[in-house]
């Protein structure tokens, strides 16, 4: 049995730059990290002439084009896997539609299976080239390339994404005190509400074929205060960065009508009333994860517990998508 396992992700800077209706005009700019709140995939041979597939759903398909998971179906005609007689499940440490990138995830670690099944060694840089192939280019989602690139390398760290298509990633170099406050003063609840990124990121990605000047002028800020992000992670101001990410905030607020709600914003006032010095909506928008930059966590835990959220503990992950089982 092959089983593989790779890591979901919080944004810290950039966020909406990785789209390519964006990048392939500006440059985009995302600093992100990998969390271990992982998607495993199990792949097994069978003795039976058809696929099984188990997900949130149960499938058995008798050719690779009768397979209805569109993920699925598309890796398997990249890696060329036409052979019936296999098993693949997966599952999750955090539900889908919850912001954390768990459609790359998927992704990179079903790719990283099914290379593994026919004994192909695959980088981290192609397994997130390919992950974004399948999303973006055969499937037509209106989807970023930043979830599959921080799944694939793991840790924290900065992806430029350039016009030709082709990303530069680069591991963030934070001090040894820096990364443990970072990671020790970050703090994830779940708001409860489950949301398709779809809508949301469909209206960011036309308005910037549209060259709306808008929705432009809002994403170049944003690139520029990820670059700030990034600087100040690495000078150790982590005040700073936590301001940079209410600023943040207000501006992705801009994006959408979809992006928040009523009790979201509720939510996030009572947190910036009880400690935490910038936060912000993680994903798309319209639900999932609120995540938080606090040095009283205690306070704030209190305050939004008692509001009704749920805390998501997590440390971050420095491995990113592997093979636990061959």
């Amino acid at each position: 049995m092959i089983i593989t396992r790779s890591p979901l992700r919080i944004p810290l800077g950039g966020g909406g730059t990785d789209l390519p209706s964006y990048y392939r005009k500006y440059g985009g700019f995302l600093l992100a990290a990998a969390i271990n709140k992982y998607v495993y995939i199990t792949i097994h041979q069978t003795f039976f002439p058809e696929l099984i597939i188990k997900y949130s759903k149960i499938e058995r398909a008798q050719a690779v084009d009768k397979v209805r998971h569109p993920i699925i179906r598309e890796a398997l005609k990249l890696v060329g896997i036409t052979e019936l007689n296999l098993e693949i499940t997966s599952m999750a440490d955090i539900p889908d539609r919850t912001g954390l990138g768990s459609s790359g995830s998927f992704t990179t670690a079903l790719l990283k299976g099914l290379h593994a099944y026919r004994k192909n060694l695959v980088l981290p840089s192609e397994l997130a080239a390919q992950a974004c192939h399948i999303e973006i280019d055969r499937l037509g989602e209106p989807v970023g390339k930043q979830d599959q690139y921080v799944s694939a390398y793991g840790g924290i760290a900065c992806f430029r994404f350039l016009a030709d298509d082709t990303v530069q990633a680069c591991p963030l170099r934070l001090s040894p005190e820096t990364l443990n406050d970072l990671e020790d003063n970050l703090m994830v609840f779940f708001t409860g509400f489950y949301r398709s990124a779809s809508s949301i990121l469909r209206e960011q990605d036309e308005k910037s074929k549209n060259d709306e000047s808008e929705m432009l002028e809002n994403l170049h800020f944003v690139r520029e205060l990820g670059l700030k992000s990034e600087e100040c992670l690495k000078a150790g101001k982590l005040r700073e960065f936590a301001d940079l990410m209410n600023l943040h905030w207000q501006h992705k607020k801009q994006r959408s009508q979809e992006m928040t709600n009523p009790q979201i914003d509720e939510w996030y006032e009572l947190a910036r009333a009880n400690g935490a010095f910038g936060g912000k909506l993680i994903g798309a928008g319209g639900g999932g994860f609120l995540m938080f930059y606090t040095e009283d966590k205690t306070r704030l835990r209190h305050a939004l517990t008692r509001a009704g959220l749920r805390e998501v503990c997590f440390h971050f992950d420095f491995e990113g998508t592997k093979i636990l089982n061959q």
